[in-house]
């Protein structure tokens, strides 16, 4: 019988671990291909793992509530059959990237996220905290690469994993190598470590009749990141108040005709999404982020959407790449993120790699708001009710007073980074683009 390790996948740019909420399954119990067998959490989100093979459950690693790193063992299955097909398929595996290693330029292709299987070498990976890719193992086991040597690899794949193309450059290069090479001294960040809220001076007094309420996990979750984002990043706020009449008229005049046409509500948040990209596109040193005393200027513009979720917790999903998609585009991602936000439908990889986030307080009839800003981005938007009143308008006859569609909004932005001129700049563009909405855009 071989043993098989159930790793942890990879679950999208930026979840690097996940805590074990329950187990599907009991030790002993056999699972099918494809079957999920454990509940994950990241961040807010929860999801399923599945089993890329069919075997039983012989040892739970981890259990309820631990932490378990991306491609790090939670399970050992024993599948049926002999341990020498795992052999055999790892042999393949090498076949296909042997010739590779004598060509000056070897192909690039992404990491095999795939477990490995238990077999004998001068690796040892039951001893080792490596992870390796069924391919890259193949190649260690075919070349005698020992652990220490694989040490000295400085691995580009994700959490400094040893990709396909690291080990064949090694091999390539492994006679030109220095003797007793010397791994690089690990980058240590200028960031300061997150500050845990104080105790309170005085204990909370409880009275007949209070009701103790715990926390549950995705409010603790919260709770925590909104104290960080006060700790770690100066908040400074600009208003102004937006005429949207255009808008409002613009989306009246559509709404109906793209509901029937593509089946999707025409809400207001593509057109805040659109006004926001151009601003973005305007004064891209809003799409930053802050390591220590470096700034990281981000070339994706992606942006993230503050939902709130039936249960009063509130998730932020990401449309990625939000300046590549029309306005319908938008549309479309919009709908369907709230959608599977709302319905517990969201994967981790959904609430990752946000650039910037908008969150729409009008939608509970506030005015405006002073919202906190989701780290390590440097700048949030709320954007108010949208509220009819009297205002004056400048014509060529001179001033009139007339009904517009008004609406305020709020910008929190990182004074470590963003200045009053820049964060309001940025405010008023959007502003611009806003009121200037053309009433003949297409979608």
């Amino acid at each position: 019988m071989a043993e098989y390790k159930l790793l942890l996948p990879s679950m999208g740019e930026g979840v690097m671990e996940a805590t074990i909420i329950s187990w599907m399954f009991n030790e002993g119990d056999f699972v099918k291909e494809d079957e999920s067998v454990v509940e994950i959490a990241t961040d807010k989100v929860d999801s399923d793992v599945p089993t890329p093979v069919s075997g039983k459950i012989i040892k739970i690693l981890k259990h309820k509530d631990d932490v378990a790193k991306i491609g790090e063992a939670i399970a050992i299955l024993e599948l049926e059959g002999d341990s020498s097909n795992a052999e055999v398929s790892e042999a393949k595996s090498y076949e296909e990237v042997k010739d590779q290693i004598h060509q000056p330029e070897p192909e690039v292709i992404s990491t095999l996220e795939q477990p490995l299987s238990n077999t004998s070498t001068s690796f040892n990976s039951q001893n080792s905290d490596l992870y390796l890719s069924p391919l890259v193992k193949s190649v260690v086991q075919q070349e005698n690469i020992s652990e220490s040597e694989l040490k000295t690899i400085k691995g580009s794949g994700l959490e400094g994993r040893i990709t396909k193309e690291d080990i064949l450059d090694f091999v390539k290069n492994r006679g030109n190598k220095v003797e007793n090479p010397v791994s690089p001294a690990p980058q240590v960040s200028n960031t300061p470590a997150p500050q845990k809220a104080s105790a309170p001076a005085q204990p909370i007094s409880i009275n007949d009749g209070d009701e103790i309420i715990q926390m549950d996990r995705v409010r603790k979750i919260i709770a925590e990141a909104m104290v960080n984002s006060k700790h770690t990043s100066p908040h400074v706020t600009s208003f102004i108040e937006t005429d949207v009449t255009n808008v409002v008229t613009w989306r009246n005049a559509n709404k109906n005709s793209y509901q029937k046409r593509d089946g999707e509500k025409l809400t207001f948040m593509p057109i805040f999404i659109r006004a926001v990209v151009k601003a973005i596109q305007d004064f891209p040193m809003i799409n930053v982020s802050v390591d220590g005393d470096k700034i990281i200027k981000k070339k994706n513009i992606n942006i993230g959407m503050a939902t709130a979720l039936p249960d009063g917790n509130l998730i932020v999903p990401v449309i990625k790449n939000a300046d590549q998609l029309s306005l319908s585009g938008l549309a479309k991602a919009i709908n369907d993120l709230a959608y599977r936000a709302r319905n517990k439908k969201l994967t981790p990889a959904d609430t990752q790699g946000a650039t910037y986030t908008i969150s729409n307080v009008g939608t509970f009839g506030n005015l405006m708001g002073t919202p906190i800003i989701p780290q390590p981005q440097v700048a949030i938007l709320a954007v108010g009710a949208i509220i009819k009143k009297p205002a004056v308008i400048e014509t060529e006859f001179g001033d009139v007073i007339a009904i517009r569609q008004k609406m305020f909004m709020s910008h929190s932005y990182d004074h470590r980074v963003v200045d009053g001129s820049l964060g309001g700049m940025f405010l008023k563009h959007v502003n611009d683009y806003l009121e200037n909405w053309d009433l003949n855009t297409e979608i």
